[in-house]
C-alpha cells in the first residue's frame, strides 16, 4: 500500500529549506514547521567521514549541553556501601552493590542510565547480556565507569547525553526541546557539533564531518551549514 503522507507533512515539507544554512537559519526554520500538539525533541545527526568498524574510529562518549536537553534521566549507581548515600543524594533512583545487581538481574530496568565505580564492573560485568544490549551498560568511554559516582549521577540526572557512531558514520543526540528559546537551541547545536568536531581520529583523511542535520521528532531534517573552529578543517 502507498505512504499516506498527512497535510501537516505537506506543508512542512513545502517549508523545507533546500540548501544546508547557518545554525540560526537552521533553528529559525524548525520553529516555522507546523507542529504537534506536544513539545517536541529537537535532535541533531552529524554524518561524519570515519569508518567504525575500526577501533579509533568507533567514536563514543557524553556531552553535558550548555542549556541542558529538558528533561531529566533516571540513574542508578553501583558502588559500595560508603558511597550509597552520596549517589541518592546526588539524584540517583537506587544506588547499592550486589543487592542491585540482583535487581536487575530479576527484571529491574525502569531507569535511563547505569553508573558504575570501577571496583564494582567484577560483579556489575555479569549484567553484560541484559544490559548491553539495551545501550544500558556502564562504560569508561561514556563516563560511567567512574570513581566519583556523585558526580557522575548529578550530571546524568541533569541530563548529560552520550553519543556513538553507528556503522554508516553517523552521530545522533538530542539538543533540546522546540519550546527552549532559540539562542538556547543554537548554543546547544554549535557546541555539540564542536565537541564532535575535536573528536577528529587522526587516521582520518579529508573533510572530517559530511553533513549535519536537524530535526524535530515530527519535522524534515534541515541540514546544516558546518562551520570549523578550527583552521583545519
Amino acid at each position: 500500500m502507498p505512504i499516506r503522507i498527512t497535510k501537516r507533512a505537506k506543508a512542512n515539507l513545502a517549508l523545507k529549506p533546500t540548501d544546508a544554512i547557518p545554525s540560526p537559519e537552521a533553528i529559525a526554520a524548525l520553529k516555522k514547521f507546523k507542529a504537534p500538539k506536544f513539545d517536541q525533541t529537537v535532535n541533531v545527526c552529524m554524518h561524519l567521514n570515519i569508518d567504525p568498524a575500526q577501533a579509533d574510529q568507533n567514536i563514543r562518549g557524553a556531552i553535558s549541553l550548555p542549556k541542558g536537553i529538558g528533561k531529566s534521566k533516571r540513574v542508578i549507581a553501583f558502588c559500595g556501601s560508603d558511597l550509597v548515600g552520596k549517589a541518592k543524594e546526588a539524584g540517583a533512583i537506587k544506588a547499592g552493590g550486589e543487592d542491585l545487581v540482583q535487581e536487575v538481574e530479576k527484571g529491574f530496568f525502569d531507569f535511563d542510565v547505569a553508573i558504575a565505580t570501577p571496583d564494582m564492573m567484577r560483579v556489575v560485568s555479569k549484567l553484560g547480556k541484559v544490559l548491553g544490549p539495551k545501550g544500558l551498560m556502564p562504560t569508561p568511554k561514556a563516563g560511567t565507569v567512574t570513581p566519583d559516582v556523585a558526580k557522575a549521577v548529578k550530571e546524568y540526572s541533569a541530563g548529560k547525553v552520550e553519543y556513538r557512531a553507528d556503522k554508516a558514520g553517523n552521530i545522533h543526540s538530542i539538543i533540546g526541546k522546540m519550546s527552549f528559546p532559540d539562542a538556547s537551541l543554537i548554543e546547544n547545536l554549535e557546541f555539540f557539533m564542536h565537541t564532535i568536531e575535536r573528536t577528529r581520529p587522526a587516521t582520518v583523511k579529508g573533510h572530517y564531518v559530511k553533513k549535519v542535520t536537524v530535526s524535530g521528532a515530527m519535522t524534515p531534517g534541515v541540514q546544516v551549514k558546518f562551520v570549523s573552529a578550527t583552521a583545519a578543517e
